[in-house]
């Protein structure tokens, strides 16, 4: 269990400037990907603005929608704390700084690209990206699988696209119908229980 976040009040609501700045920094400091676990240990852990349950919740909301999962999840999390001033503050924050340095490291990269130290640097970056994302899968797996069926729905539909290389399209179509009608199963016994 996370004991950083287990009984700790969490302060009071950030305003615009400090969530745009948050934003910021998440987007110039991220590369290749892994993001989703920067904006944990950043929002959640470090300046507990948001539970880890809060933080999830919204993970598989933003996911859920079409487009960038990090932008979506940006907009939701500065939603949360900041209305919908907040969310468009998280998404510019997220993106528009970033953007820029995107154009610079573009340019720059077209004049290092023949060099070895070049790529050596971008394996290094892609190491640490994908250990940031993996750190986010097991936290996020640990907190779905409260019970029996979610566990096995996690199980199974990782089996299918990790061992069985299914196509992730019919993955999505055959699973999350029968994760539905399990939660939903799930919270009517639960309202049942309560009557």
């Amino acid at each position: 269990m996370d004991q950083q976040t287990v009984g700790v009040t969490p302060p009071a609501s950030p305003g615009l400037l400090q969530l745009f700045l948050a934003f910021t920094k998440i987007g110039l400091t991220s590369f290749g990907g892994g993001l989703s676990g920067w904006m944990l240990r950043e929002f959640v852990q470090r300046r507990r603005w948001l539970d880890e349950g809060e933080f999830l919740s919204g993970l598989a909301l933003a996911q859920a929608f079409p487009g960038v999962n990090v932008v979506n999840l940006s907009i939701w999390i500065g939603y949360r704390l900041g209305g919908g001033a907040g969310a468009l503050v998280g998404a510019l924050g997220m993106v528009v700084p970033a953007m820029f340095v995107a154009i610079g490291a573009a340019a720059l990269f077209a004049e290092v690209a023949h060099l070895r130290l070049t790529h050596v640097v971008l394996s290094g970056v892609a190491a640490a990206a994908v250990g940031l994302s993996l750190q986010m899968g097991i936290r996020a797996a640990r907190r779905s699988a409260v019970s029996p069926v979610p566990a096995l729905v996690l199980l199974v539909t990782f089996c299918a696209l990790f061992f069985l290389r299914l196509p992730l399209p019919a993955v999505v179509l055959v699973m999350a119908p029968l994760s539905l009608a399990a939660a939903w199963y799930r919270l009517r016994g639960a309202g049942g229980e309560g009557r």
